[in-house]
């Protein structure tokens, strides 16, 4: 983080009106892009204001070991989480029991042809206990534990949707390249 951003943060730190308005300006629209790959627009919007609004009010928690980037990015994920909760996004258990976990870095490998925003947008088509655990683990990085602890469900379903997400996902880009081509 620069040196002016700590002064920033500085300044929020001491109810400064003006220093939040530009921390928020300088995060606003990323935080409000998180925010949408879990919600729609709407929702997004009054999560990204929400999560500001603690952010704002938690600020002696925040540690500048970290970034307050990611430090923010991880509230806003947080409560879109616990927005998708509150309209009762089921996230069932299993029943298994043991799981072979494909190579992760080979586990995500797709045509060179698709593109990102293809696969952003057949994401977006996988059933929701999918879609959030392979949002969280592809593009957020979190890894099982952190997935499970943020979701409240045991580490084998975390595996278990994102797998199942996974081979979703790999017949939906397949249908849509296929269909593509000809």
């Amino acid at each position: 983080m620069s040196k002016d951003h700590n002064i920033l943060i500085k300044r929020c730190k001491t109810g400064d009106e003006k220093a939040m308005l530009q921390i928020y300006d300088l995060y606003c629209d990323a935080m409000y892009h998180i925010a949408c790959r879990y919600l729609n627009e709407e929702d997004a919007k009054d999560a990204m204001q929400e999560s500001f609004i603690k952010a704002f009010s938690k600020l002696d928690q925040f540690s500048p070991e970290f970034t307050f980037g990611s430090w923010l990015k991880r509230i806003v994920i947080n409560h879109c989480i616990d927005d998708l909760k509150k309209k009762r996004l089921e996230i069932i258990e299993t029943d298994v029991i043991n799981l072979t976990i494909e190579d992760a870095a080979n586990d995500w490998m797709f045509s060179s042809e698709i593109s990102k925003h293809q696969v952003l947008a057949a994401i977006e088509n996988l059933p929701n206990k999918h879609q959030v655990v392979v949002k969280l683990y592809l593009i957020e990085g979190y890894d099982h534990e952190e997935i499970s602890s943020i979701l409240d469900i045991p580490i084998k379903t975390s595996r278990t949707h994102l797998r199942r997400g996974r081979l979703q996902l790999r017949d939906l880009l397949k249908t849509q390249y296929n269909e593509a081509r000809y």
